[in-house]
Parts: structure tokens; sequence; C-alpha cells
């Protein structure tokens, strides 16, 4: 009987350990705060602190191309620049390119989510938010229809999976939407060059 009690309680104590999943790096996201861009360019918009601007390193030709770059997340916001010269051709053909962009992650992407805007400046965009595991999670584009064409998207320079990113993801996004709702067309004049030209 004893030898029976014995048995059942050491039988008990066994345990079947499983690995436990992997888990993932937690990440710290700063307040957000912003800034004025000072590169003298086609446009102008309040980026965030944390984001260093640099020139695109892609297409050295495109002067008015810059990288909003998240050092510390390794990620980056793509921004590519076109002029209409109020050409209705040419703003067709940066429409073709921008959705065309867009649509060749269908493959990898579980889904789509596309939403049409309008900026408090009156100008007329859309947004397209990817899921799944793609390399650009946010893109938009946004232009006055005659003069001016600015595409972004978002990239990440790293190999840890979209589900656990999804925390910088929607940090940068937001960052986005402060840059679209601050966006400005025109060129973008620091103030050292406006007094010069009030002299």
């Amino acid at each position: 009987m004893l030898a029976t009690v014995l048995i059942s309680l050491f039988g008990a104590c066994e345990t079947n350990y499983l690995p436990r999943p992997k888990g993932y790096n937690r990440i710290d996201l700063p307040d957000p705060a912003y800034i004025q861009l000072q590169e003298n360019l086609p446009y102008t918009f309040e980026h965030s602190t944390y984001a260093m601007v640099e020139p695109d390193s892609f297409s050295l030709n495109e002067k008015d191309w810059i990288n909003l770059n998240y050092a510390n997340f390794e990620a980056k916001v793509h921004l590519t620049y076109k002029p209409i010269e109020g050409k209705r051709e040419n703003l067709k053909a940066y429409l073709s390119d921008a959705l065309s962009l867009t649509s060749k992650h269908q493959i990898k992407a579980y889904g789509i989510e596309e939403m049409v805007l309008r900026t408090p400046q009156g100008y007329s965009g859309l947004v397209a938010e990817l899921t799944g595991d793609v390399p650009t999670q946010f893109q938009f584009f946004v232009t006055d229809s005659t003069q001016h064409f600015l595409r972004a998207a978002l990239y990440f320079n790293t190999a840890v999976k979209n589900d656990s990113l999804a925390p910088v993801i929607e940090y940068i996004k937001s960052d986005m939407m402060h840059l679209i709702n601050t966006l400005k067309f025109g060129k973008n004049q620091k103030e050292g060059d406006l007094l010069q030209q009030k002299r």
C-alpha cells in the first residue's frame, strides 16, 4: 500500500518541460516630438526629432529625394518627389507608378487598406496600410494635382517579423500622418534667405 502511494506521489512530481516561445525584445518608444524640415526643398513639413534627414542614396540624380532615418529602430521613411509642371500626363504617370508600387506587395500582404484623404492645405492623397510580412507596411502619396507630387514609404532594415515590430510601425505611422497634416508645397526657404530677400 505504501509503495503504491509513493509511486503515485513521485509520478505526480514529474513535469514535461516544453520550450518557451521566443520572446521579443522590449522596445521603448519616446514621446512624439517634431521639428520643421530645414532642407531647402520644394516641400516642407514637420518630422520627428528622432528621425535624421539624409539625402537619398538610391537615385543620386534626384536631388529632392530624402530619407527620414530612424536609426534606433532600423527604419527609414523614403520620400520621393516629382514636379508635375502643370502637365496632366505627368500626374497620370506618377499616380500609376505609386499605385503599382503598392500593388506589387499583394503577393506577400495579407491585406492592403487604402484611404483617400485631403490635407489641411487642401491637397489630395492616398494612404495605403499593408499587413503581413511585407518590406513596407505604410505608404502614402500627396499632390496638389498641378505642380507637386510627393510619395513616401516606410521600410525596416531588420529581419525581425512585423508582428514584433507592430509598436514601432504604429509609432512611425503616427509620425507619417503628422508629416501629411503639416505638409506644404513650395520652396522651403530658411530664415536667412528670407531676410536676404527683404533687404
